[in-house]
């Protein structure tokens, strides 16, 4: 950009600053329990969205015109239309919305109808948390069909560089990563559900072993980098899944989805949800079970949620939430590069296990002093366990040898609080609005590894008593603790225009005491040695993160926005502690550092089209990763450690076009067509590691295309929609070929099709849908560990069918 180009910028943005405009805004509340109402949309008359209210009611919307007519709506509530003359209304301008099942007079009332995208951003305020600024994504859940195969392709198709592990066909865990970030059980993102984190240990462990089905939720909020300041550390950034809200117009509802696919999948979903006088309540239960689409690779699986949320006054609203999860998975195993290309069905482990618990607490009290002013307050309890067992040699290709089996149990015992105050105000005539928290977590995690039995049954027992001298010993004790206080404050440099500065300031305290046994044996295998090695290690943290954002709604259509934020990533104990054949750690290995910078400009033009068009830069210092490094005794091991230096520069285009509006369809037609691509660079620019620096850096494709269109007529809705990855390494070192663990190597490009269509009958809603329709043979994946090591295919094709019944 030339410098005279700044000049007109900077004259822009000074008439900008001196525009009188008017502004409407207030508190929309229900009209019988005078709650405030979230998400309530503020239309014009064309059918543009002005603005949505927060979670404390509050609207706001600026406009040089001195008369707006607007329409007032939500979900289960009478859509209201009003005439605003700013010389005559007085303001603030409080507006009653009334159930559906409620008869209003002098409103008009209009037909709901569905969104005619199913992506959009967050509102700078919303939920208790501040967006402005962000790169941020709103993924309508339930506006999406195709639901129940739990295919997060099809789920995540219109978000941004988004880099998908697909390992099943049954959506059992999800593994996302963005911007060169490993998927690996999407451990670079803080994952959390209404507000409260699920992971095993955000800091520990981030591992995500549990995530709710794609069935329960409303909606997925996803920010990126920035969301470092408010939600942890994370280079990611924060996804939150929303799990429906309870149904306030009855007193009970019932939700049944019975869905069945290849493979003998079959699902089930059931929901209940209502409220009675100032309860209210939302429950499902959620059952899988398979045979997957390799052998060995069945699967069985329950999942219960419980909300009960109780109104004690017109301030103070609590609730208390309940998740439990349980199931058991049989592990087909990886394989090797020559393996995968003669048959990608085939596996040689039939005695690999994985088995996770899961059950979580939350209880979240929201007290609203005023309807500038609200205090809320989570309390998490984690007690889960992750077990894994199985025959898992490096070399993949290797029989097995049906002796003892690799035990690794993992016990979490976490504990958490996170306090939010949000305020706003006035200073100077301009409004401001502050945040401010503190989070305070306490983790006690205890793994152990030792020998497992030598039958094929899913026994997750210790055998240390029959195989004592048995190699891989282990116990490890890993208590956590965290404090931070973080804060964002929106300075509204006028209507339009806003800073976002913030900072979090951190103390993370990571402890592993334990121990392992060294064993050696001679060349006939008789053991020479057999020692515990007791350890002990105390890291401490101390350090702050600041960021900065910027918003400029230059018209109702059209926001710029930036923002700067650090991140950091602090080494886990599975990093140190786990005892794996295909690699080694190594010793000096120690926390990642760095920043994320967004620059976009998105908006929603007249409900014709919908776009968010941005450009990234990510700092990653002592990114971990792993290398291979010759030895003395000329064996080459994979090993794990800081690598170097990296930096990831990308720009990012995502575009949905409502066709109907060009074709002049009828309403009662849906045509819409959407392109999401992503174009990104990657460089090691500095390491300390020979034939490291100027190498790309892993989980990075240079081409990360979706596109899709979607077809409707009143109840019925299809859709079509393709996937290309472009090829992508798995170590520092660039390496295309293999080794025997298939640990290591290039990810070839990939390219997938899918279809889905789903019918709604009154109270019957059909769906049926194609994965993967033209068949292809690929892999997303080169596991280190479970469910490998080596090459994890991805489903070839597979179909399913959904019959819902609502009541």
């Amino acid at each position: 950009m030339k410098l005279k180009d700044f000049k007109y910028f900077f004259l822009f943005f000074c008439l900008q600053l001196l525009n009188g405009q008017n502004v409407l805004y207030g508190v929309i509340t229900d009209s019988l329990s005078d709650n405030s109402l979230e998400n309530v949309q503020i239309k014009n008359l064309n059918n543009d969205i002005l603005t949505i209210t927060n979670t404390n009611g509050n609207y706001s919307y600026s406009t040089l015109l001195d008369t707006l007519d607007i329409s007032i709506s939500k979900d289960g509530y009478q859509t209201v239309i009003k005439k605003i003359n700013f010389n005559k209304n007085k303001f603030p301008y409080h507006i009653k919305l009334s159930l559906l099942n409620k008869q209003l007079k002098e409103v008009e009332v209009i037909e709901h109808k569905d969104e005619v995208f199913d992506q959009n951003y967050l509102t700078d305020v919303s939920n208790n948390s501040i967006y402005s600024g962000k790169k941020s994504e709103l993924i309508l859940a339930n506006q999406k069909s195709g639901t129940s195969s739990n295919n997060a392709r099809y789920m995540y198709n219109q978000t941004v560089s988004l880099n998908i592990y697909q390992t099943d066909d049954a959506g059992l865990q999800l593994h996302i990563g963005g911007r060169g970030l490993d998927p690996s059980r999407s451990s670079n993102f803080n994952i959390r559900q209404n507000g409260y984190d699920i992971s095993a240990d955000p800091l520990g462990y981030p591992e995500s072993y549990y995530i709710p089905p794609f069935e329960s939720l409303q909606d997925i909020q996803l920010i990126r980098g920035a969301a470092s300041l408010q939600y942890g550390t994370q280079f990611g950034g924060h996804i939150n899944f929303n799990i429906k809200k309870p149904n306030l117009n009855t007193k009970a509802e019932f939700v049944l989805r019975e869905n069945i696919g290849s493979h003998n999948l079959y699902t089930n979903f059931l929901s209940l949800s209502g409220s009675i006088r100032k309860l209210s309540y939302y429950s499902f239960l959620n059952t899988k079970k398979g045979d997957g689409f390799r052998d060995n690779s069945d699967f069985n699986s329950i999942n219960m949620y419980s909300y009960i949320g109780c109104q004690l006054s017109d301030k103070i609203n609590v609730s208390f939430e309940l998740t439990y999860l349980d199931y058991l998975a049989h592990q087909s195993g990886g394989l090797t590069d020559l393996m995968f290309y003669e048959d990608i069905l085939q596996s040689n482990r039939t005695r690999n296990w994985f088995k996770v618990n899961w059950l979580l607490y939350n209880i979240q009290a929201v007290y609203t002093l005023s309807h500038k002013t609200n205090y809320s307050i989570n309390t998490f309890i984690l007690d889960a366990s992750r077990n894994a067992i199985g025959f898992r040699t490096n070399r993949v290709d290797q029989i097995d040898s049906f002796e003892e089996r690799d035990l690794i149990k993992s016990k979490f015992n976490n504990i958490g609080f996170e306090g939010k105050l949000l305020h706003e105000y006035q200073f100077l005539n301009k409004k401001m609005v502050f945040l401010f928290g503190s989070k305070f977590y306490s983790g006690n995690n205890v793994t152990r590894q030792g020998p497992g039995s030598s039958g094929v049954d899913a026994n997750f027992n210790l055998q240390s008593n029959i195989y004592p001298n048995y190699e891989n010993q282990s116990r490890y004790i890993n208590p956590n603790r965290n404090y931070s206080i973080f804060s964002e404050h929106i300075i509204y440099i006028n209507n339009n225009m806003s800073l976002t500065p913030g900072f979090r300031l951190e103390y993370i305290q990571t402890d592993t005491e334990g121990y392992y046994k060294d064993i050696n044996t001679d060349g006939a295998g008789n053991v020479i040695l057999n020692n515990i090695i007791f350890t002990e290690d105390t890291r401490k943290r101390s350090f702050s993160l600041f960021g900065l954002g910027y918003s400029f709604k230059m018209f109702n259509w059209c926001e710029l926005y930036s923002n700067i934020s650090q991140n950091y990533r602090a080494v886990t104990f599975a990093d140190i502690n786990i005892i794996n054949p295909s690699f080694i750690i190594n010793p000096n290995i120690k926390d990642e550092n760095g920043y994320t910078a967004d620059f976009g400009i998105r908006g929603n033009y007249r409900d014709f089209i919908y776009y968010d068009i941005s450009f990234f830069h990510l700092m990653y210092n002592d990114r971990i990763g792993f290398i291979q490094r010759p030895y003395s005794d000329g064996s080459v091991k994979n090993e794990k450690g800081n690598v170097g230096n990296a930096k990831i520069t990308g720009q990012e285009l995502l575009v949905n076009f409502n066709l109907k509006k060009v074709f002049s369809l009828p309403s009662k037609f849906r045509f819409n067509y959407f392109v999401n691509i992503s174009n990104i660079e990657s460089r090691y620019f500095d390491s300390l590691e020979n034939g490291i620096t100027g190498n790309q850096v892993e989980f990075v494709p240079k081409i990360n295309f979706k596109t899709g269109v979607q077809l409707g007529l009143r109840n019925l809705r299809t859709e079509l929609q393709y996937t290309f990855l472009s090829s992508q390494f798995t170590d520092a070192t660039n390496s295309i070929e293999s080794d025997l663990s298939g640990l290591i190597g290039e990810i070839p490009s990939y390219n997938i099709l899918d279809y889905s269509f789903s019918y709604l009958l009154n109270r019957c809603k059909i769906e049926l849908g194609v994965n993967n329709l033209l068949n292809k043979e690929y892999f997303t994946n080169r596991a280190t560990g479970y469910p490998g090591p080596g090459i994890i295919p991805s489903p070839k094709r597979n179909m399913y069918l959904t019959v819902e019944f609502k009541l």
